[in-house]
């Protein structure tokens, strides 16, 4: 990563940088909770284009590499970017202090309508229900998309229930998902007090 997703002189303090490496990929975040540019390359062109429509609709600025075995499957990069991506979000929360916390989002698109629930409640859990009638979405295989929600769920302290309720095209169920994630994301992240949401005080 080269270019910061904030001007120089301008890094927001809910911002956060990070690389992974392992033996099947290579990732690097820059992640600012605020605003800012959103560029992403994964090498899969229909996840690019759900965590450009994700960034966008949470308001993100969201700088995204990933170099992945693509000769074996886009499972581990799709599985990792989600490791990835949900850390930077939970570093970048910090405290969490003053978040609205809870959000949720129902989103049609054309003859499909999804829905997202969450809570940044650092008790991380996925409730995903989501039949996908079509296996494949070009280089991207439907499955996926529950694997990246785990993966991100759990890696930034959140607990997430999606659901589609009807759809008959997998494409139109993943990206309403992806949206209505982003949507309740940028709802529950922000800041609307001093303390934090909780009857327990911490989260």
């Amino acid at each position: 990563m080269k270019v910061p997703v904030y001007r120089a002189g301008e890094a927001p303090s809910r911002a956060y940088s990070i690389e992974r490496k392992t033996k099947e990929t290579q990732i690097a975040v820059n992640l600012c909770l605020d605003g800012g540019e959103v560029r992403v390359s994964t090498g899969i062109g229909f996840f690019d284009h759900m965590l450009t429509a994700l960034a966008f609709y949470a308001g993100f600025g969201l700088e995204l590499e990933a170099a992945g075995d693509l000769e074996v499957d886009g499972h581990h990069t799709v599985e990792d970017t989600g490791i990835v991506l949900g850390q930077a979000l939970n570093h970048a929360l910090g405290d969490r202090k003053g978040i609205r916390r809870f959000a949720s989002a129902c989103i049609p698109m054309d003859e499909a309508l999804c829905f997202a629930a969450l809570d940044f409640s650092n008790r991380p859990f996925l409730v995903f229900d989501a039949q996908m009638p079509q296996s494949r979405m070009g280089d991207y295989e439907s499955c996926l998309t529950e694997e990246f929600m785990r993966a991100f769920a759990f890696n930034s302290g959140l607990t997430l229930h999606m659901k589609c309720r009807y759809g008959s095209n997998a494409h139109h169920i993943t990206e309403a998902l992806f949206k209505a994630l982003g949507v309740a994301i940028k709802e529950a992240v922000t800041v609307t007090r001093t303390g934090v949401t909780s009857t327990k005080g911490v989260l």
